[in-house]
């Protein structure tokens, strides 16, 4: 026999299965190309070609001359099969290596490595030489028995319901405590525009000199420098930020440790240091007892852990409802095949069910009416109608005869018919499709992973940012002493000039990270 080589060569532009038959048609016919199977999902060529005539960039050149895209993929190991299985009976270090050198000597295995601690061997071969069912043979005659390692077929790696309740809980957590103070607060803004306005006018009617009652009710202090606005907020805000905040924190701390800043640092930077302000403000203002009730940021955190947990809330919910359709594309692949031996001139033989993951390429698989197709393959013998709507949407059936495509996992209706498989585990469409539908899912968005890169310079610069505010002030307090006094309000003869700057230029620096944080970049 003439050497033969394999190449793969990734190809695009294909919309269908005639695209296929067209390739594998017109490549037949070409000088040294051997064989050629092509995958529509995963968009790659398969060719065996006798390197003494031809040669893989003239393969993509012929696919390309067909109208359609195509490469040579450099990594040839694309093809290769990979094989778990769990081996039992093995005692020693000697089973291992007569296992391994059996194997390694067997024609068509490229690699093997047996674990003797988890009874497990892993085994990559050439699926046109060798396949599963083979390889697990060879180590059933050494005496061993093998049986493959069971994968999860359920998508539960991509189940966001843990995910979705942590989040809501936080959000309902953070809404319930954020609508009493944003209430508290609009209330004070209203109170304190009509104060300003009583001012202008002297003359007050009963009604205003109520509300002004009111509102004098929630700044009036239970102990000297703490009013009940600032304490009703203080207690409000505790809850949310514990129990709304947790998630945020725990995010942040891992980010810190690996000296990244993400938005959840953001979050947690500006909500953390708004409660600290306030909380230190109110302490110093009780120590001091003053008669004007600080400016407290107590209203910050509630409303940015709500806006911000119910934006990951939704993201989790849009998740989980792919993660349910790919759990149902999974469900709709087949679990056993029906391998039938035949003899010379198609003389049936023997039959024998087995997993699907032992179904090798080139195998004859019985499929009964009302049966899936486990593998994508050809009709070799039989005529059926096929319901394939899983993949083409067409409620129709369609007919299968002899040479006829058939897709993993669609449905047959009335005949029997044998089929050789030509893509099987993760080559046959619906393995792509759930591959792609996974690959969508834990990658992101281009857009995504810039806005992780700039709020990664994002964070350190608002912190400057507030930094240099902060210094700024302090020069302006001590070159001008009235513009200070002039905008901070509630200012007090009773405390030192430098303290008042100190405190000005604190608030002012606050105020930049709590506004400029969670800013749209974060919300978005």
């Amino acid at each position: 026999t003439k050497a033969i080589s394999k190449c793969y060569v990734q190809v695009t532009g294909m919309t269908c299965a005639s695209c296929v038959a067209n390739i594998e048609r017109n490549l037949r016919r070409e000088d040294g190309i051997h064989s050629i199977l092509v995958a529509l999902m995963a968009g790659k060529a398969e060719v065996r070609y006798n390197p003494a005539v031809t040669h893989p960039s003239a393969i993509a050149e012929l696919i390309r001359e067909l109208g359609f895209g195509a490469t040579v993929m450099e990594n040839s190991g694309e093809g290769d099969g990979i094989l778990e299985l769990v081996v039992k009976g093995m005692t020693c270090a000697s089973c291992v290596h007569k296992i391994e050198s059996t194997l390694m000597k067997t024609n068509g295995v490229l690699y093997c490595s047996v674990a003797l601690a988890t009874n497990k061997a892993h085994i990559k071969y050439d699926p046109e030489a060798i396949g599963p069912r083979d390889v697990m043979q060879v180590i059933k005659d050494l005496g061993f028995t093998t049986s493959l390692v069971k994968k999860d077929r359920s998508a539960s790696h991509l189940d966001h319901k843990q995910e979705i309740r942590q989040w809501k809980r936080s959000f309902v957590v953070s809404f319930v405590f954020c609508v009493p103070v944003m209430g508290l607060m609009i209330y004070m803004m209203v109170m304190d525009s009509q104060l300003s306005d009583a001012h202008v006018h002297q003359n007050m009617s009963s009604d205003e000199r109520e509300a002004l009652h009111s509102s004098m009710v929630l700044e009036y202090q239970l102990l000297p420098g703490l009013s009940v606005m600032n304490f009703l907020s203080f207690l409000l805000c505790v809850p949310v930020q514990v129990f709304g905040g947790w998630h945020f924190y725990i995010q942040a701390y891992r980010a810190l440790k690996h000296s990244t800043a993400n938005m959840d640092v953001l979050v947690v930077l500006a909500t953390s240091i708004a409660f600290l302000y306030s909380l230190v403000i109110l302490l110093v203002a009780m120590a001091e007892k003053a008669r004007v009730n600080p400016v407290t940021f107590f209203d910050t955190p509630p409303m940015l852990f709500v806006f911000i947990s119910l934006g990951r809330w939704l993201e989790h919910v849009a998740k989980g409802k792919t993660s349910e359709a790919l759990a149902r594309l999974i469900s709709l692949q087949a679990t056993e095949a029906t391998i039938v031996t035949l003899g010379p001139d198609n003389i049936f033989l023997s039959e024998e069910q087995v997993d699907v993951e032992l179904v090798q390429r080139g195998d004859i698989v019985k499929v009964v009416p009302g049966g899936k197709f486990p593998v994508d393959g050809r009709v070799i013998e039989g005529h059926s109608m096929v319901d394939e709507s899983l993949i083409t949407g067409e409620p129709m059936p369609v007919t299968k005869k002899p040479g006829n495509t058939v897709i993993a996992g669609s449905i047959n209706q009335n005949g029997s018919l044998l089929i050789s498989a030509t893509h099987v585990g993760a080559d046959t469409t619906l393995s792509q499709i759930v591959k792609l539908v996974e690959e969508a899912q834990t990658s992101k968005a281009p857009i995504q992973q810039f806005a992780d890169k700039l709020s990664g310079y994002f964070v350190p610069f608002i912190v400057a940012v507030s930094v240099v505010t902060l210094l700024a002030w302090i020069i302006i307090g001590f070159v001008d002493f009235e513009i200070v006094e002039k905008y901070f309000l509630g200012y007090s003869r009773s405390l030192s000039s430098a303290e008042v700057i100190v405190r000005f230029a604190f608030q002012a620096s606050i105020t930049v990270l709590c506004i400029a944080c969670p800013c749209s970049l974060g919300l978005a």
